[in-house]
């Protein structure tokens, strides 16, 4: 059985799995974009997160990306797996690879993924603090509301 292109897992994430997902011979180019746990965030030292997810609806959403990779770059091929639960720092978040014929597309079409995950995929974290914790996740299309400013969240 071959693993799935687009995935939410409480498993440990690989770069190099998810990156062989998309290996193909018309392909001159695979990026990776490897999103890690990271320690500091606007100063404020980080201890670890905690990812929760509606899995099904993610793992759709994860594929539509795919999708409208697909309908912008026709010879992209996709993958795009997310961790949920417990993270330490250094922890890989998501792993995601796209091979195209050309490097320019596969940097613009990997680039496009993350933007458009932190946009409409339904994860949200957890981060805690030193002195504190606060959930964090504010898709357009799952959560109303605007996001808070200067905080652009790009822990995915």
């Amino acid at each position: 059985m071959t693993e799935p292109l687009f995935c939410v897992t409480d498993q440990e994430l690989s770069m190099e799995a998810v990156s062989n997902m998309v290996v193909d011979r018309n392909a001159g180019a695979i990026v990776t974009f490897t999103g890690t746990v990271r320690e500091l965030t606007y100063g404020r030292k980080t201890i670890s997160l905690h990812y929760q997810a509606y899995e099904a609806m993610a793992e759709k959403q994860l594929k539509r990306i795919g999708d409208e990779i697909k309908e912008r770059w026709p010879d992209a091929t996709t993958a795009i797996w997310h961790r949920t639960g417990h993270l330490q720092i250094s922890d890989i978040a998501v792993v995601i690879a796209v091979s195209t014929p050309h490097r320019k597309d596969a940097y613009m079409a990997n680039e496009y993924a993350i933007e458009r995950i932190k946009q409409i995929v339904p994860i949200w974290k957890k981060e805690q603090w030193e002195d504190g914790s606060e959930w964090i996740g504010n898709q357009l299309e799952t959560v109303s509301g605007v996001p808070k400013e200067g905080k652009e969240d790009d822990h995915r």
